[in-house]
């Protein structure tokens, strides 16, 4: 059974950062594509960020480019989201999400099939 757990969030100081980890089981990162998305209260689902399964390639929405990275650790099954310079609009919901898929990924919500319970970043100005 395919489970994602994310962790990570927290309050924050505007400016400040913070690292996110999603931990997958039951599958491989080698072989699923990871989208990490938020949603604020009474807003859309956004996606943020994904990283490709075979070759890592990533790819950021405009409104995080710059100060967010994507990567993963194959190995210990984690998908991180390092998020620098944080604003209070990025305050949200995160989740992590996955696909059985090799060479891209999407900043699609309705892409993937297998989603993560969510960890709450709220960044104070």
């Amino acid at each position: 059974q395919l489970q994602l757990v994310e962790s990570g969030g927290g309050l924050v100081q505007s400016g400040g950062s913070l690292t996110l980890s999603c931990v997958a089981s039951g599958f491989t990162l080698d072989r699923h594509a990871i989208g990490w998305f938020r949603q604020a209260p009474g807003k859309e689902r956004e996606g943020v960020a994904c990283i490709n399964a075979i070759d890592g390639k990533t790819s950021l929405s405009d409104s995080v480019k710059g100060r967010f990275t994507v990567s993963k650790n194959n190995n210990n099954g984690t998908a991180y989201l390092q998020m620098n310079n944080l604003k209070p609009e990025d305050t949200a919901e995160y989740f992590c999400a996955a696909r059985h898929t090799s060479f891209r990924c999407s900043p699609s919500r309705s892409w993937y099939d297998s989603w993560g319970q969510g960890t709450q970043v709220t960044v104070s100005s």
